[in-house]
């Protein structure tokens, strides 16, 4: 996998919250921020990429390992540009 500026753990953790936590982290990161997301939830595979397509981010790498599941994920500029102020 390509070298990521974040790692979030979400091993454990069952759907929807890897794709909650994903959204809400990347909504505090710059455009084109590389996170690492790591997880165990078998239907990450599915939720990620999807989240990815929908929001407009990145889905650099898809990767499954011993644990579970990694995904490297950069943020767009577009998505940036999209996402609505937290009220």
């Amino acid at each position: 996998m390509a070298q990521a500026e974040v790692v979030l753990d979400l091993k454990g953790l069952k759907c929807p919250l890897p794709v909650m936590r994903t959204r809400r982290h990347l909504r505090s990161c710059t455009a084109g921020t590389i996170i690492l997301v790591e997880t165990t939830d078998p239907l990450a595979v599915i939720d990620l990429p999807h989240f990815c397509q929908q929001e407009g981010h990145r889905l650099l790498e898809s990767q499954p390992r011993a644990e579970g599941h990694a995904f490297l994920i950069e943020k767009s500029t577009a998505a940036e540009a999209t996402t609505a102020p937290q009220i």
